[in-house]
Order: C-alpha cells, then structure tokens, then sequence
C-alpha cells in the first residue's frame, strides 16, 4: 500500500486540492461517519486532503445505531458538533426540507466534479425540493452472496431466476452445518430500523406486507406481517448462529468473510469487501443472486445510499465542502483503486467508475450490482398502493422512531422473549400511538 506521502502526491497530481490553504487560514472540521469498510478507507487515505489543504480533521467513528441517534439529536437541536455528517437516502430529503442541511446545488456548475455521472436514481434520493442536499460515497441495493463450495458439495443447485423466500429457507438448511461450524444462513438481527428491519422490511414487502395502508393507519398486525415475520424467526432459528439478534450488518459480514456463512441477503456495498482476498477468507468461493422474492417481487431488494453533507449549523462550509469534493471525485474513486486494489472502489455511485476497465477486471460483478440498483423503485415499493415512497424505510420523519420500535420487538421474538404475535401487536399500537400523536390518523 502506498504510504501518505505517496498518495499526498496522487492527490496533488489529480487536482484534488482545490486550493492550498495558507497555515493562517486552516481549519479543523469535525466529521461524523459510520464504521463501515468504506469509511475507515476513507480516513486512511484523507491525510492527503489535510496535507494538501492545511486542514485537519477530527473524525467522530461511531456504529451504526449510535451515529444516528448522534447526528439525529444534533441536527435537529442546532447542536452544530459536526461540519459533516455521513448520513444516508432517508434522513437526506427529510432534513433537507426542514432547512437542516446545507444545499450543494453549486456542485452542479462544477464541470470537474461531473454531478452528471452520478447516477439519477442516486441523485434523486439525495434531494428534496429540487436541492441537492449529499453528495454519495456508495450506494446499494441488496442481494444474495452465496459459498459456491458449499452449495456444490451440499448438492444445493444455484438459481438463475428469483428465487421465492420458501425456495431460500430450504437451501439454507441443506447448507446447515454446525457442526463443522457453517450456519446456513446469516441475516441480520441487531435491534434498529437501519439494521434487522433492512432486512425484515424486504422480507416483509416479499409476502405483500405494508407498513401503512393508503390512509395512513399501521398494518403491523396484518397476516402478511406476521407470516414475514414468523418466517425470519423460523428461518433464524433453523439455519442461523447462536446469538443472531445481536448480529447486524457488520457482524455478519465478518461471520461471512471468516466462512461460517453458506448465504447472506444484505447488501450490494458489501462484495468488494467480501471477493477481495486481501481482507476475505471466501474471496475465491462467493458468488451471488437477486435477494428473493414470495407473493410479489416489489421491494426485495432495498435502496440506499451512504453519502456526505454539511449540517446547516456548520460555520466552516467552505472547507466542509472542499472536503466533500474531494471525498467523492472520480478522483478520489481511482485513489482507492490505485492503494486498495479495484475490487475495494465504492460501488453503485458513478457511471464512470463502474464502466471503468480496472473496476471490470478487478469486480466482474460490478454490472449486477449496478443493474440491481437500478431495478429498485422507491415509489413503487409494495404489492398493494401505499401512501410513501422508501423501500426498506417510509420516507417520513415518524419513521426512525417506529421503524426503531419495531425492530427492538423483532429482536426480542428472534431471542425469544416473546411471540412474534405479541411483537407485532406492540409494534401495531405503537405505531398507532405515533402516527395519531403526529396527526396523520384520528
């Protein structure tokens, strides 16, 4: 791997210094990101921006869960602890709206930036009012990764269509080796909207679930949801780890990447981490399918977006956006590739970089990738019509409270401490509580 002084170089020689602050004029931005794969890269390599600029940064590296809860309270409150925030294609439009972010339409104008290769799909998702409020890091949608080894030996045929949830739950089990320490299958169980309901929210649009119907009242207590729900518990309970409900994202990428995984529906982002051999075990014996369907397809893979942007309370915008452009150039994309290897570049995000020879050779998945995000419509998510656009969340600001209500009660059946009957009805009078209190139903 290069060292800084040689990616320093890179990043001067591709012009992504936009200019060399004066030591009088530097400043130290805060910034607040999860610790995911791409993120830690992103800190390793940005002493070439604070070199190159003067600036310095002071990173808040926090887990999922927490980052949201963090940056939620801030925003909201004006706290002005961060200049920058990543934060993703549900908070983005909603505190976009209430002026809470700063906008980045200049980015537009800026011919070397090219907003235009971003994709649309991305664009839209990190909008709000015809403003561009982040600009994205990765994006993704989610699908199957799947131990090629495994499914051979087990006898275990490899689909070429979509597969249906009953379909998966019977793969899973044929793979299912405890004892020789392979579970067939990992998903996530961690308690918050963004971790196990990621996942269980798919599952639950699958069987022809909503989270609310066209007038806006809860379905939490439908049969749809309760056959989703019941099965996730079953499907865990049969072919899963010990431990799963405090299991998410993070923790069954590595369970997967150390080879005690036969499948794991999550998300695209994931299989440069997991297909590159410098950080993967099962780098050489991982393919993947489309996450599964069961009564309909819509919403079976989610949508999302990791991407950066600059609270309204920030006092150091200039340079918070200096950063930003540097931060998701097609500059900084080739900067990965170049120290990390091709297969490690954020996916999902430019036209550019997914069309880019290097990135082919190095991830010749990267087309499915692309064209599972693109198959994903946010507002068309569920069998039935419903009010909201979102496919694994409802755009709505009520959403992160339930959404996070929800999942603790699904964690607490997957663990079980309670039926999945009595979660859901909890989950249902929460949810009614909420929705009433905020004045969309009497």
């Amino acid at each position: 791997m290069p060292n800084k002084h040689t990616l320093l170089g890179t990043a001067v020689g591709l012009g992504l210094a936009v200019g060399l602050a004066s030591a009088a004029s530097a400043e130290q931005i805060t910034i607040a990101t999860v610790n995911n794969a791409d993120m830690i890269t992103m800190q390793e390599l940005a002493p070439a921006w604070e070199e190159a600029t003067g600036n310095t940064i002071d990173w808040v590296v926090l887990e999922e869960n927490v980052l949201r809860q963090r940056t939620t309270t801030d925003i909201a409150t004006g706290g002005g602890s961060f200049d920058i925030m990543f934060i993703g294609a549900y908070e983005t439009p909603i505190w976009g709206a209430e002026g809470w972010l700063t906008p980045l339409n200049d980015f537009a104008d800026d011919a070397d930036y090219d907003l235009e290769d971003v994709f649309q799909l991305v664009r839209n998702g990190l909008s709000a009012n015809g403003n561009l409020y982040a600009l994205p890091l990765y994006s993704e949608t989610s699908f199957t990764f799947y131990r090629t080894d495994i499914f051979e030996a087990a006898g275990i045929e490899v689909p070429d269509e979509q597969i249906t949830y009953t379909q998966f739950a019977e793969m899973a089990a044929a793979a299912h080796d405890p004892e020789n320490g392979i579970y067939g299958t990992c998903q996530r169980g961690k308690a918050g909207w963004g971790e196990n309901m990621a996942f269980v929210g798919t599952v639950a649009n699958a069987f022809g679930a909503d989270w609310f119907d066209m007038d806006w009242n809860p379905q939490l207590d439908s049969p749809e949801w309760n056959a989703a729900v019941n099965y996730y518990v079953d499907l865990m309970k049969a072919s899963g780890p010990p431990g799963a409900s405090a299991n998410g994202h993070n923790e069954n990428r590595a369970l997967f990447k150390d080879g005690k995984c036969a499948t794991w529906v999550d998300a695209t982002s994931a299989a440069g981490d997991v297909r590159n051999p410098d950080t993967s075990s099962v780098a050489d014996t991982t393919d993947f399918f489309k996450a599964p369907m069961q009564v309909t397809n819509k919403g079976t893979g989610w949508f999302w977006s990791w991407a950066l942007a600059i609270p309204a309370s920030s006092k150091k915008v200039d340079t918070a956006k200096d950063f930003l452009k540097w931060a998701t150039s097609k500059e900084y994309f080739e900067m990965v590739g170049e120290s990390k290897g091709w297969v490690a570049v954020p996916s999902g995000t430019r036209k550019s970089v997914e069309e880019d020879p290097r990135r082919l050779a190095a991830a010749p998945f990267a087309n499915t990738i692309v064209d599972a995000i693109l198959s994903v419509d946010p507002a068309d998510p569920t069998r039935d019509p419903v009010p909201y656009t979102g496919v694994q969340f409802v755009a709505i600001p009520e959403f992160q409270g339930i959404g996070n209500y929800v999942g603790q009660q699904v964690a607490a059946a997957l663990a079980g401490q309670m039926s999945v009957e009595q979660a859901l009805a909890n989950s249902q009078q929460f949810a009614v509580r909420e929705m009433t209190k905020a004045g969309y139903i009497k």
